[in-house]
């Protein structure tokens, strides 16, 4: 089975993206990643969304639609530093406790997304 496949598929994923999100509207601790979104956050949902599903191992969304991600590229128009990139982590792990992911997945994943997360970094502190 796929990570895509163990979390519940697109419902669990789309679940998981809405959650992320509605955090970062309520949290005043993730006030700074949410500064770097637009106002409405339904395209970058739908975003993120795409990305996870094929990068968790499901359909391939994001690149049926937009070809590579380029993931650093598409991200360097935006200051991100060690605050931003660790505030993007809290939301997703808090996202991954609150859809009650297995924890073991939730700790694998947080391992990749910190990798991920750290390599998108384009601004000290």
């Amino acid at each position: 089975m796929t990570p895509y496949e163990m979390l519940g598929g697109e419902q669990a994923v789309r679940g998981l993206v809405d959650r992320f999100y509605d955090l970062m509207d309520l949290e005043p601790g993730y006030a700074g990643i949410r500064l770097l979104h637009p106002a409405d956050t339904s395209g970058s949902r739908d975003k993120l969304f795409w990305f996870l599903s094929g990068w968790l191992g499901g359909p391939d969304l994001y690149q049926s639609r937009f070809g590579h991600p380029r993931l650093r590229a598409r991200h360097l128009p935006y200051a991100i530093g060690i605050a931003e990139r660790d505030q993007w982590l809290q939301c997703m792990q808090q996202s991954m406790t609150e859809q009650a992911v297995d924890p073991g997945m939730a700790q694998r994943l947080a391992e990749s997304f910190f990798g991920t997360a750290d390599w998108m970094r384009n601004k000290g502190g």
